[in-house]
């Protein structure tokens, strides 16, 4: 593997050769607890109410007894919801890319930082930690991770439960799409109804407690063709 040094310290820099082997890349046997994954904003958003949902998430996950994967950032609605899982005293792993540390502050406070080389070795090595998604709001990156998550489930390879949180209605305009795009014959309803849409914190926090005790591996063979 290749290695980097931030703040003195050496991390190793998984690559897309080591996806074909990725439980080797990602050592789950050291964590007490299920992850989620939480897609957000390295922004923060115009209204205050984005940053305190981020916040709360982050404060119900740990109290819940679930960490956080994520991408690594200590900016904007990543930063929130990290800083409360840790302050929570849950187990939080951050997943960042090499050339994005230059824009995204990599957060000091977690459990495990991972490196990686590109934006899906990063996806990739989320899905593997994760026992389930939730998107809060953010831009396109955000978009591009729900909907990669969403495709690779419509493809069989993951049955992990997939949450949209719809903060402030920030997701009814794509909800509403993705139903025109129902409509129109481009998806299978049933695909649609496996992006469950929760309105507030708790909703989800409650729907996770039913399912995150699935242990159910992401078929990451099948992304890199094997």
């Amino acid at each position: 593997m290749m290695q980097m040094k931030i703040n003195n310290e050496n991390y190793e820099v998984i690559t897309s050769n080591d996806i074909s082997n990725i439980e080797q890349a990602v050592d789950k046997s050291s964590l007490s607890m299920p992850l989620v994954a939480v897609y957000c904003g390295s922004r923060s958003g115009n209204s205050e109410i984005y940053e305190q949902a981020a916040r709360e998430l982050g404060r119900a996950l740990a109290h819940n007894g679930l960490g956080l994967v994520y991408g690594g950032a200590s900016i904007g609605l990543m930063g929130a919801v990290a800083d409360e899982v840790i302050k929570g005293d849950a187990q939080a792993v951050g997943v960042i890319p090499t050339f994005m540390l230059k824009h995204e502050i990599a957060h000091q406070g977690l459990t495990r930082l991972h490196l990686t080389d590109t934006m899906h070795t990063r996806k990739t090595v989320m899905a593997e930690y994760a026992d389930a998604f939730i998107t809060l709001p953010g831009g396109l990156g955000t978009l591009e991770e729900i909907m990669e998550i969403a495709t690779w489930r419509q493809l069989y390879q993951h049955e992990k439960p997939m949450i949209i949180l719809n903060i402030n209605g920030f997701y009814d305009r794509m909800l509403e799409h993705l139903k025109f795009t129902t409509e129109q014959g481009f998806m299978k309803q049933q695909d649609l109804e496996r992006l469950v849409v929760c309105n507030t914190i708790g909703e989800a926090i409650e729907l996770l407690q039913t399912i995150v005790t699935i242990d159910d591996e992401v078929d990451t063979k099948k992304m890199v063709g094997n």
